[in-house]
């Protein structure tokens, strides 16, 4: 293999299902659930942790302060926290500062140590409520034992049964289980209670890119630095199509800012895994005789196809409009969508109605404002990602590698983007004063002290017509419709 072939797959080395870690018995032989890793039984637990039910506390999550949350129907939880507490650290090194050591870990598969769960709802201070959804709330929390702020996610058993969400949360706790890539979000714990889930995640103090973009001049960005958020954009969508999934919904809104100012994709709650748990193997292409060779990764979902409606109404792609079923290229239109509306503050095909809106994406073409003025190349790749046929568009022969090698891209040092300084660098905070988030009231506090730590499943029988099964999850021999969600603590290498 020549050297230019060596270094592409340099660029995705770290993407387990290039070195197909993802196969049967390949990171562990740990029992698994829901096609993901669960801890084994005799899985020690980490020295100083606590080993039993007692050292977890009761169900309880204790309330500092409260919050509410912004609008009504929306279903993505939206950061937002104001609060004062002394004493607290933020994971991944916030105290050193913006843009200053903002990634430490080690970002392979096999840096990711699985151990059955640690911590309880009660081993968290609840700070503030930080966004709803039509089925649960994020919280900020603060770790009692070690004063780290986490967002915490809590779902509804209730509310995903009756809204049929229950596979969703499945898929979503399946990515941020198995995923250790520096623009997605990390998840360090996950459980689970008589009613509730939970997911113990990463607090992106920067906030949602969404109103990162809403503060700048023009609410938008030069052409340059929507060209560098865009390559991280490529590089964890790269990741998860690798590992056999399609994002779905990319939108400002579902991606946070890192403290450092990169990015951090967020809410999979809309994603889909293709029928070979953590995707194909990817292959090697070369298109011209002495063209660079490319890696594959949509090889890794190619057999996949959904006919399901789901997005968001200025960023669906015409395959999903007309009921066609879509592949991974949906991904790299809304990547097309996204890259206008950081530089123009609008989408290309916005109509005064639903309808128009989707009139217009499957009719018209691109039209590019008289200003900002952008360079010919940009033009370009937004007109080829915004292509109507899904099979000339770019990234539907190769994927991630095909959208890297475009010109507009020519000048990105892939390899060296999370040691960059990212175009918006997030104004100093100690995470508790939340100076780049909204301030938000919550309007009804969620109670956990009577809530009896959950065995899986536990108040949510499965019954004769149960309504969430109709999402496309598989019947549970023993009825219990949350026995797939896995309770664990994830530890990565590099992290203190």
């Amino acid at each position: 293999m020549g050297a230019s072939a060596t270094r592409f797959i340099r660029r995705v080395a770290s993407a387990p299902n290039a070195k197909h870690l993802f196969s049967s018995g390949s990171r562990s032989s740990a029992p698994t659930k829901n096609g993901l890793l669960a801890p084994a039984d005799m899985v020690p637990p980490v020295p100083g942790a606590p080993s039993t039910s007692s050292d977890l506390g009761d169900d309880s999550l204790e309330t500092l302060s409260s919050g509410s949350s912004r609008g009504t129907g929306n279903r993505h939880e939206r950061y937002s926290a104001n609060a004062h507490l002394s004493k607290t650290r933020i994971m991944n090194g916030a105290h050193d500062g913006p843009g200053k050591m903002a990634f430490r870990r080690t970002y392979s598969s096999n840096s990711i140590k699985v151990r059955q769960v640690e911590v309880g709802p009660s081993s968290f201070l609840k700070i503030k409520m930080l966004g709803k959804g039509d089925v649960g709330r994020v919280y900020l929390v603060r770790e009692k034992k070690t004063d780290k702020l986490f967002a915490m996610k809590v779902l509804s058993k209730k509310e995903m049964i009756e809204r049929k969400k229950i596979k969703r949360a499945l898929t979503e706790q399946e990515i941020l289980a198995t995923s250790n890539h520096p623009f997605i979000v990390t998840l360090y714990h996950s459980f689970q209670s008589d009613e509730y889930l939970y997911f113990c995640m990463e607090y992106c103090m920067g906030g949602e890119f969404f109103r990162a973009l809403q503060t700048r001049p023009g609410k938008c960005l030069p052409e340059d630095g929507s060209r560098f958020y865009a390559a991280e954009v490529v590089a964890a969508l790269e990741y998860l199509h690798l590992n056999g999934f399609i994002y779905r919904d990319l939108k400002p809104e579902n991606i946070l800012l890192h403290h450092s100012g990169h990015i951090m994709l967020s809410d999979f709650d809309l994603a889909k895994q293709s029928g070979h748990p953590g995707g194909r193997p990817a292959t090697i292409l070369q298109f011209e005789p002495n063209g660079v060779p490319m890696i594959d990764t949509m090889s890794c979902t190619a057999d996949f196809r959904t006919n399901s409606f789901v997005g968001t109404e200025e960023y669906i792609a015409p395959e999903v409009i007309a009921a066609q079923g879509h592949t991974a290229a949906v991904d790299w239109w809304t990547l097309g969508i996204l890259i206008y509306e950081m530089i123009f503050a609008t989408t290309p095909f916005k109509g005064k109605e639903r309808n128009d809106t989707f009139a217009n994406i499957r009719a018209l073409p691109v039209h590019f404002r008289d200003a900002p003025k952008i360079t010919g190349a940009c033009k370009d790749i937004v007109i080829r990602l915004l292509d109507k046929d899904e099979r000339t568009r770019l990234g539907s022969r190769s994927g991630a590698s095909e959208v890297k090698q475009h010109k507009w891209f020519a000048k990105m040092n892939w390899g060296l983007l999370r040691h960059q300084r990212p175009p918006i660098v997030p104004s100093s905070s100690n995470g508790l004063d939340a100076v780049n988030f909204r301030h938000l009231k919550e309007s009804r506090s969620l109670h956990l002290e009577d809530q009896i730590r959950g065995v899986a499943g536990a108040g949510a029988p499965a019954g004769p017509g149960t309504p969430g099964y109709d999402d496309g999850l598989d019947v549970p021999s023993d009825g219990d419709l949350f026995g797939a969600f896995n309770s664990v603590t994830l530890h990565y290498d590099g992290e203190s």
